[in-house]
């Protein structure tokens, strides 16, 4: 029965120290082992790890993707139009024995702090270039600018242990002082280009109008032209049976052609006309007694 009061109480020790030696590492996490703070063992993949109890402690890192963002800053792009500027980083810890050296029981709180210097320090440097402009940053070659930003900003994390895997530019604005001149600069340019615009189609139509007035007046001088060749032929065809009845029986086309001057001459209800009676004229007009021309009467 005394054995068994000491036995017991050792079990339950002994078991809590096998318990106390024992730790599980998710597929999440890293872990260091850290004996009096000095590293021991590097536990990086899932499962079981052991520890001696009471004598080293378990430090658990999260293994994931984690985001940033930073807070928002001025850049002076080279055309000197101030901006601002916020970003997120997309990072992990690389290695994670580098991370506790560097950030030693801080943990992550203090290398986000660090990163985030880092980040603005690098969109500083990156933004304020030679020859990039507002204009680059707020266009779709920013992200040329943003795999710039990462690649130096990933250089120097890894003094912290991290990899930055990814850098996005989420807002770029301008200041409130400098938004009307920009909206004026833009408005202007817009004026500008319509203004080309206009004139553009003012020019085109001009030489479509040009050129319908050109084919109207080829179009009226070609029918102008067919109208003459007909009315020519018409004249020649008409005075080519003048020509023929004059020849068939001259007295009779003396008399047509005396009756068609009286009805152009005479129509109308005021016709009036001043000719001597003895006149050629009115051969036809006067009975055999009142002829003055003998010949005339006997016709």
């Amino acid at each position: 029965m005394r054995k068994l009061t000491f036995i017991v109480p050792a079990l339950v020790v002994a078991g809590i120290a096998a318990l106390s030696s024992v730790f599980v590492v998710d597929e999440r996490e890293k872990a260091l082992v850290l004996q009096f703070g000095q590293i021991r063992q590097v536990k990086e993949e899932p499962g079981l790890g052991f520890k001696i109890p009471l004598i080293q402690d378990v430090v658990k890192y999260d293994d994931r993707i984690l985001s940033l963002d930073t807070d928002t800053i001025e850049v002076t792009p080279s055309d000197d139009r101030r901006m601002e500027v916020d970003a997120f980083a997309r990072n992990r810890i690389a290695d994670v024995v580098r991370f506790r050296q560097a950030v030693g029981e801080g943990g992550y709180k203090v290398a986000e702090d660090r990163l985030q210097s880092i980040l603005n320090a690098q969109i500083r440097e990156v933004l304020g270039a030679d020859q990039v402009t507002s204009d680059t940053i707020l266009s779709a070659d920013r992200r040329v600018l943003m795999n710039r930003i990462r690649d130096q900003a990933r250089a120097s994390a890894l003094s912290l242990g991290l990899d930055v895997v990814d850098v996005r530019l989420k807002q770029t604005n301008l200041p409130s002082q400098n938004l009307d001149a920009t909206f004026a600069r833009m408005r202007a340019e817009r004026q500008r280009e319509a203004a080309d615009e206009i004139a553009r189609g003012n020019e085109a139509a001009q030489r479509v109008r040009a050129l319908a007035d050109r084919q109207v007046t080829e179009t009226l001088a070609e029918a102008e032209k067919s109208a003459q060749i007909a009315r020519g032929e018409a004249d020649a065809e008409a005075n080519g049976i003048f020509a023929a009845a004059y020849g068939a029986d001259p007295e009779f086309f003396d008399f047509y052609r005396s009756m068609q001057a009286y009805v152009i001459a005479l129509k109308g209800e005021n016709s009036t006309m001043v000719m001597t009676p003895s006149s050629d004229f009115f051969d036809y007009l006067y009975s055999g007694d009142y002829a003055p021309n003998p010949q005339a009467a006997g016709q």
